[in-house]
């Protein structure tokens, strides 16, 4: 006698219409495009990106079951130019015998590369294949711009607690695919299985899942604790992929809250990536350009702070070390703010890049030889800090044939109010004529 298929609770509960759809509202509500979409009969090529578990398989799915279509699921992981071909054939044949076409569903679209993805093109573009493509990572980065032109991106988001929730009930009440009659939870214990999930629709039904067998073997009848919800949630992970969209969204996150003089929203950032497994270092690097880019000269004192984060961090390590990070980032968002220094820096450098290698005036030349004197090097150079306020007003610093521009601007905030007034001062004076 053989023995039953196991299918996972994830995998039983998948739902089979829009109506047992969870999340994805914007998408799938009512008169909203997707769903106009998958009622209708005007079927078009798309990718579906988003985080992991928001129904992107789900979907293509019902846009085959929809279109009447033969359903062939690839993984990028896996599959090869080849295992493309054997669909494309499969797909040719099928057209000819019966005129039924193919959904062609690739998962983790992303991991094939350009050459990889355009040996499907020629048969998307005949409509031999109705290609559906999921990816967590930016499509506009990721994928390639002749498919992207065939595609429709549709962004798939997060389900919400109150979501997931309603997910974990439906499974709970559910007697043919779900556990219904099998076990019962405590309402705290489901409000935390659904923060464990972190918007995660496949986690939340496997944790149920885990959770429903563990209460059983605990009690009779089967309730799920609070307690065994924390057993099975111990380790839950919160998305972040290091080198993903996750990881660079949430370090631009915490850059814009420094940016922005916001120390709560930047200790938040900070802390979500430290949870996510962010290397600690990789964060310090990060703030040290923070402290340059835009605090600046506004205040020159979070640039050092900055360093000195990174070499207690040096010292003592994870998590010791975690805090003085911290706190160079509360020392950032509560700073005054300055991006002059950057953007002086970067405008100096177009020039630099752009107006090719202009002589250096002959007065602000090195004449350490007698030679070099006679040539001219150093002649009518005027020596600072022999000036009266230490600066010889009018000299010329900038090449004879480049007119003098004005690079930095600093803001009245902070330190550079200071320098702002000394140099307001120091360009109003007349320039010297060169020699």
């Amino acid at each position: 006698m053989s023995t039953p298929t196991y299918r996972p609770l994830a995998d039983r509960m998948r739902p089979q219409s829009l109506d047992d759809f969870v999340g994805q509202s914007h998408l799938l509500g009512s008169g909203k495009p997707l769903r106009r979409l998958i009622e209708g009969t005007s079927l078009h090529s798309m990718i579906l990106w988003g985080p992991p578990g928001t129904g992107k398989t789900t979907l293509a799915r019902l846009v085959a079951h929809t279109a009447k279509a033969e359903f062939k699921a690839l993984s990028a992981v896996l599959a090869g130019v080849k295992d493309i071909r054997v669909v494309v054939e499969d797909a040719q044949t099928r057209r000819l015998a019966t005129g039924q076409g193919t959904v062609l569903f690739l998962d983790e679209v992303h991991r094939f590369n350009r050459s990889q993805q355009d040996t499907f093109l020629p048969y998307v573009e005949d409509g031999t294949l109705l290609f559906i493509g999921a990816t967590t990572e930016n499509p506009s980065f990721e994928v390639n711009s002749a498919l992207l032109s065939r595609a429709r991106i549709y962004v798939l988001k997060s389900l919400q607690a109150t979501e997931l929730e309603a997910l974990l009930d439906r499974a709970l009440a559910d007697p043919i695919s779900g556990l219904a009659g099998r076990v019962a939870i405590e309402a705290d214990a489901r409000s935390l299985l659904a923060q464990a999930a972190d918007g995660d629709a496949r986690r939340a039904l496997n944790l149920l899942d885990v959770a429903a067998d563990l209460a059983s073997a605990a009690s009779t009848p089967a309730v799920i604790t609070v307690a065994v919800v924390a057993d099975v949630a111990e380790g839950s992970y919160r998305r972040f992929d290091k080198g993903g969209d996750q990881f660079y969204d949430q370090i631009s996150a915490l850059h814009k809250s420094v940016r922005g003089s916001d120390p709560d929203a930047a200790l938040y950032w900070l802390c979500r990536m430290l949870d996510g497994g962010c290397d600690p270092r990789y964060i310090g690097r990060r703030v040290l350009r923070m402290a340059s880019e835009d605090i600046g000269n506004a205040d020159p004192r979070a640039l050092a702070l900055a360093l000195d984060a990174c070499e207690v961090f040096d010292r003592l390590g994870s998590p010791e070390g975690e805090l003085a990070i911290a706190q160079a980032v509360v020392y950032l968002a509560v700073a005054p703010k300055s991006n002059a220094i950057y953007t002086a820096f970067k405008a100096a450098r177009a020039d630099a890049e752009s107006k090719g290698s202009l002589p250096v005036p002959l007065a602000i030349r090195n004449a350490p030889t007698q030679t070099l004197k006679t040539l001219g090097h150093g002649a009518g150079y005027r020596y600072d800090h022999d000036a009266p306020d230490g600066h010889a007003a009018g000299q010329r610093y900038f090449p004879d044939e480049m007119k003098p521009q004005t690079y930095y601007d600093p803001p009245a905030r902070g330190l550079e109010i200071k320098i702002r007034e000394a140099l307001a001062r120091r360009r109003g004076s007349p320039p010297l004529t060169s020699p």
